[in-house]
């Protein structure tokens, strides 16, 4: 197969081949992930590649979460799918799902205490 046409390593708008891409950085060492102070963490860590939720709740989220925050949130929010027994595609299920993302993110007790460790699987 000729790599030059694989669109999965070569860059379709000039037909270059990418750089090789690990965990947000490049084998040239080109780019470096971009750090947040995240509010759920308490600390700054590499955040989000791209807003995760449209509109101004995702910018803020964008602005504020961590990578590792957001997985976080991944696991509370197919709990709470699966508890309400919600659609994700219909308008009622979106807006449920947003209050308690920003809740989750952005409510009075959002923050983790001090010192919390997550549990290890």
């Amino acid at each position: 197969m000729d790599r030059s046409t694989d669109s999965s390593t070569s860059d379709s708008t000039i037909g270059r081949p990418r750089p090789a891409v690990r965990a947000g950085v490049t084998m040239c060492g080109m780019s470096t992930p971009r750090i947040v102070h995240c509010v759920k963490l308490q600390k700054d860590l590499p955040g989000l590649e791209t807003p995760p939720w449209p509109g101004p709740l995702g910018q803020r989220l964008f602005e504020n979460v961590s990578a590792q925050a957001w997985k976080m949130w991944e696991e509370r929010q197919k709990m709470i799918l699966n508890e309400y027994r919600l659609m994700p595609w219909q308008k009622e299920a979106q807006e449920l799902i947003a209050r308690h993302l920003e809740e989750f993110f952005f409510g009075e007790n959002a923050a983790l205490p001090p010192g919390y460790v997550p549990e290890t699987k």
